[in-house]
């Protein structure tokens, strides 16, 4: 520490250069964690699904319906608990810049199916007794100032016309993996508009014993093989794993964005570094000539880049958490608990170590190695 004001005069000696450095290196961590956090979060929702749940969809594709009539033969199927199903709704709202999700749900079912989705019992049962109720997520009371008993307006796109619900719950996730920016509403009002065509979008299945669960999705999927709508059944984190390679090779895009973002500022760094090393051999000479060692004056150049390193890696990893958790952002709904983990933090932490390495370890060494003799030639 007897060195730490020779540390910092160095360092304060080119201030924009150090300041442009440390925010190089801050940008590029930011970068980093908030790349590497898309990543995890896809990876949290392709892994979310009770072992014990199945989903069962269209087998020609998810975007067409099953009948409605399935549901009882479904509950009839050895070791199936319970039942429910689920339309995609599609609809659009204000001026229609902020997306977010809306399911017509058979409500009992689907709640009793999920309880990850936290609603008060007066709210729930409110939902329950009126057919033109919604129950609402957190983030849409923020977004739009809703607030129970509102009336709301959506506009119908899959199914067109104006559809007006009422805010009878606001619901809050357990799982910040289950998005909390959706409206769930009624399937028999969805039925009543269209006239009762009596179709579902999917089914969610509940089993006895998940041990069972790839026997089971057999027996389901025969059970309609022969029919007009054949069904594709299997477990829901296969389900959910779907919808994240449906972005294709996420991980690989992010993770060599993130990495080239890092290289990129590595040569910023070390460009800074090997300038400043040059500007002061002279310098060093003269600490030389007055006793300081070899080993004293690579700790001090170590420490001028580490400085700089953490300092930026502080900015950046704490700047992405604090940005992400205080906004609770989540792309628009499609990447629900977006969140810097600990692991990425740690990763972050570990690249800002690799930056400090790299980029500090040529200039202290040939700080350590410069011989007195021909260095002081530079001194007028």
């Amino acid at each position: 520490m007897k060195f730490l004001h020779l540390v910092l005069a160095n360092l304060r000696r080119h201030p924009l250069r150090t300041l442009l450095t440390t925010a190089s290196v801050a940008l590029a961590l930011f970068l980093f964690a908030s790349l590497r956090t898309v990543v995890t979060t896809l990876q949290a929702a392709a892994q979310f699904g009770s072992a014990r749940r199945l989903v069962s969809t269209n087998a020609t594709g998810i975007v067409f319906t099953l009948p409605l009539g399935y549901v009882n033969k479904l509950r009839t199927v050895p070791g199936v608990e319970a039942v429910t199903w689920a339309n995609w709704f599609g609809g659009r709202y204000g001026d229609t810049k902020r997306f977010f999700a809306q399911f017509a749900v058979d409500p009992e079912s689907y709640l009793e199916m999920y309880p990850e989705i936290a609603l008060p019992e007066d709210q729930k049962q409110a939902f329950l007794r009126e057919r033109s109720a919604a129950i609402i997520g957190r983030r849409l009371v923020d977004a739009f100032g809703w607030r129970l008993g509102q009336d709301v307006t959506i506009q119908g796109t899959i199914f067109p016309g104006d559809w007006t619900f009422t805010v009878r719950g606001i619901y809050t996730p357990t799982d910040p993996v289950i998005n909390d920016d959706m409206l769930l509403f009624h399937h028999d009002y969805l039925e009543e508009r269209l006239h009762n065509p009596g179709d579902a979008g999917w089914y969610v299945i509940r089993i006895h014993d998940a041990n069972q669960a790839a026997a089971i999705a057999k027996t389901v999927d025969g059970q309609f093989r022969n029919s007009s709508a054949a069904t594709k059944t299997g477990t829901e984190q296969a389900f959910n794993a779907s919808f994240a390679t449906m972005w294709g090779n996420v991980s690989l895009l992010m993770g060599t964005m993130g990495f080239a973002v890092v290289f990129a500022i590595l040569l910023v760094t070390a460009k800074a570094r090997m300038m400043s090393a040059r500007e002061r051999t002279a310098e060093v000479a003269v600490l030389k000539t007055i006793g300081f060692s070899d080993r004293t004056l690579f700790g001090l150049v170590m420490l001028e880049t580490a400085a700089i390193a953490l300092t930026g890696a502080v900015v950046g990893l704490g700047g992405a958490k604090i940005l992400y958790r205080s906004t609770n952002f989540n792309a628009g709904g499609f990447l629900p608990g977006f969140d810097v983990t600990g692991a990425t933090l740690a990763l972050g932490a570990g690249v800002a170590l690799f930056l400090l390495l790299a980029s500090g370890l040529v200039p202290a060494i040939q700080a350590a190695r410069l011989p007195v003799v021909q260095a002081l030639r530079r001194v007028e």
